[in-house]
C-alpha cells in the first residue's frame, strides 16, 4: 500500500532547506513508492490544511536556491494564535493528519520545531525529525544542514573587514548569529583569524579584552577585529542571568514562579545591542576607534554550499528510508561520519552549547585568540 507523506519547515530559513526537501522527496518517489505533500508556512499551514502534492517536477531545480519552496512560520502547535486567541492546535492537526490520510509527516527545522514534532508525536502522529540550522546547537547531532553555509559567510565576513581594521588602525567588531550557542562565531572567528573571540559559553572580562588589545599595540598592531556572538555576555551580566534562572527553579507558587521570568525577560532586554555597547567601552579602554557590523540575516541566505547540499541530501534519504521502515518519534543525526536514528524524546528541549574545554576553544588559545576570559 503506498505512503502518504507530510512535509513542512519550520523556525527560521537556513541554506539546505530546499536541497533537504528534494533529498527526501527524491527517495520517497522514486525509490519506496511514496505520496509526499508539501504542507506551506510550517506548522500554521498544517493546521489550515493548507498543502500541494508534490511530484519530480515540483522538486527538479531546488537543489541550489535558498530558503524553503514551502515557506516558514514559528508557530508552536500547543499555543498557536488563532482569532486573536492562543489555541492548543495539537487535537485539532491530529485531525488534518487524519483528512490527509497521511502515515507519517517530516519536520524540517531546529530545536524549537524538535519540540513542536514530539507533540505531535505524543498525540499519536508518525513524525521523524531532519535537524535545519545555521546554530548548529540541535542536541545528538553532530551537524545540522544550514551551518556549514552561514560559517562560510561569517568567516568571509571576518577576512574582509581585517582590512579595513588594519587600514584605520580600529577595533572593529563583527556581530554572528548562533542564538544561544558559540559554534558559528567560534568556528568564523578560528578561520577568519580573529583576534577576540566572544561566545556565550564563556562569559568574558572588558578588562582582559583591553589587555589582549593593549598586548597587540605594544607588538605594532593597532588593530584588532573581535567576533561576537550574539547571546555573548560578559562575566557581570552572566552572574545576574544564572541568579535570575535560579529563581525560577527555587519559585515555589505559579506566581512566583511567572515573576521571576519577567525578570529574567527585563534582564535579557538590557542585553540588547551589547555589542555597540562593548565597542564604546573598548574604545574608552583602550584609546582606539571601534565600529560593528552585525550580520544579521545574511548568514541565512543565498545558495547552500556543497557540504550543505550533500548533508541535506544524505538526511533526506535516510528520512525516507526510515520511513519506509517504520521508524518514527525520530530524528535523523550525524554522529562522525555516519547517519542515525535519535528519539525525539532525546532532543527536544535540550540544546548543544559549545563545551569549554572543546577541541576549537583549545584552538583558539593555542593559535593565541583572545577568549575575553
Amino acid at each position: 500500500m503506498t505512503k502518504r507523506i507530510g512535509i513542512l519547515t519550520a523556525g527560521g530559513d537556513a541554506p539546505g532547506l530546499n536541497a533537504a526537501i528534494r533529498g527526501f522527496g527524491r527517495a520517497a518517489l522514486g525509490q519506496y513508492d511514496m505520496k509526499l505533500f508539501g504542507f506551506h508556512n510550517g506548522f500554521r499551514g498544517l493546521a489550515d490544511n493548507d498543502c500541494i502534492e508534490l511530484n519530480s517536477a515540483s522538486l527538479s531545480g531546488i537543489l541550489t536556491v535558498g530558503g524553503t519552496i514551502l515557506g516558514t512560520s514559528r508557530d508552536k502547535v500547543h499555543r498557536m494564535v488563532v482569532d486573536g486567541e492562543e489555541k492548543d492546535m495539537v487535537p485539532h492537526i491530529a485531525k488534518v493528519y487524519e483528512k490527509n490520510k497521511l502515515d507519517a509527516l517530516v519536520t524540517l527545522g531546529g530545536g524549537g520545531t524538535a519540540k513542536n514534532a514530539l507533540k505531535l508525536a505524543k498525540a499519536g502522529m508518525n513524525v521523524l525529525h531532519l535537524p535545519k540550522t545555521i546554530d548548529n546547537d540541535i542536541w545528538g547531532t553532530d551537524d545540522s544542514f544550514g551551518f556549514a553555509t552561514a560559517l562560510e559567510i561569517a568567516t568571509e565576513a571576518v577576512d574582509r573587514l581585517h582590512s579595513t581594521a588594519h587600514s584605520h588602525h580600529r577595533i572593529i567588531l563583527v556581530e554572528i548569529m548562533g542564538h544561544k550557542a558559540g559554534w558559528l562565531t567560534l568556528g568564523a572567528g578560528i578561520a577568519g583569524g580573529a583576534d577576540i573571540i566572544l561566545i556565550p559559553e564563556i562569559p568574558y572580562s572588558i578588562d582582559k579584552i583591553a589587555a589582549k588589545i593593549g598586548q597587540r599595540q605594544a607588538s605594532g598592531k593597532h588593530f584588532s577585529v573581535i567576533a561576537v556572538a550574539e547571546g555573548a555576555m560578559d562575566t557581570d551580566y552572566a552572574r545576574k542571568l544564572k541568579a535570575a534562572e535560579d529563581l525560577i527553579k527555587a519559585a515555589d507558587t505559579p506566581e512566583t514562579k511567572e515573576a521571576a521570568k519577567r525578570h529574567k525577560e527585563v534582564l535579557a532586554d538590557s542585553q540588547r545591542e551589547h555589542t555597540f555597547a562593548l565597542a564604546r567601552q573598548l574604545e574608552a579602554a583602550t584609546g582606539l576607534e571601534s565600529r560593528v557590523t552585525i550580520l544579521g540575516y545574511v548568514q541565512r541566505g543565498g545558495t547552500p554550499v556543497a557540504a550543505d547540499r550533500l548533508l541535506a541530501t544524505r538526511l533526506g534519504t535516510m528520512g525516507a528510508a526510515a520511513i519506509a521502515d517504520g521508524e518514527s518519534g525520530v530524528m535523523v543525526a550525524t554522529h562522525g561520519t555516519e547517519t542515525t536514528l535519535v528519539p525525539l524524546e532525546k532532543v527536544a528541549g535540550k540544546t548543544k552549547f559549545v563545551p569549554v574545554d572543546h577541541e576549537w576553544v583549545r584552538t583558539a588559545r593555542e593559535v593565541e585568540t583572545g577568549l575575553g576570559d
